[in-house]
């Protein structure tokens, strides 16, 4: 029985392998566009951009790359201006402290403490200036600039955090520092 079962397995498994290949027609081609690419003459005139022009425009409210939607450069002027007049765009109910809370202990805590009072190990090591943010003259404008392009020995935050992340963590701060001021 057991040598039956072999030869029927053998026989489906040739079969299989026989009946897939043919050299007197080819196999099917799915998405043949996938293999055939269309291809276009460069400075050729085509129908697919609309209203004859060279290319397709970008879509409505993207950046150019290089560019920033945030209007503050990384100078020490301009963090002066941000610290002065920049607000944050979202309101008291749009601020999820919970959310903020564990951005702030993934990004900053390590370096500013959890309480944000600058009590860590790298301060206490001396690797670190210590100091809270009770003592810092800070505004959620200047916190979030630092965030976006860093300051003295810390870093930029920009690609690890979305804009509405870093308003979150900015908004998180001021918590810190009004609690710490209590």
């Amino acid at each position: 029985m057991k040598n039956l079962y072999k030869i029927l397995l053998v026989t489906i498994l040739i079969g299989a392998f026989t009946s897939c290949q043919k050299d007197s027609r080819p196999n099917y081609q799915y998405m043949p566009n996938m293999y055939e690419p269309v291809s276009y003459e460069t400075y050729g005139e085509y129908e697919v951009f609309p209203g004859k022009q060279e290319a397709m425009l970008p879509a409505e409210g993207t950046i150019a790359r290089g560019e920033s939607a945030f209007d503050y450069t990384d100078s020490e002027a301009d963090y002066q201006a941000a610290k002065a007049s920049l607000k944050s765009p979202l309101d008291s109910t749009q601020v999820d402290y919970d959310k903020a809370k564990g951005l702030y202990s993934i990004y900053c805590a390590i370096c500013h403490g959890n309480k944000g009072d600058g009590n860590t190990s790298f301060s206490e090591r001396d690797l670190i200036i210590p100091g809270g943010y009770d003592t810092k003259d800070i505004t959620i404008g200047s916190i979030y600039h630092t965030i976006y392009y860093g300051r003295n020995t810390m870093g930029s935050y920009a690609n690890q955090l979305s804009e509405e992340e870093r308003w979150q963590v900015a908004a998180y701060v001021e918590k810190l520092k009004a609690d710490l001021q209590k």
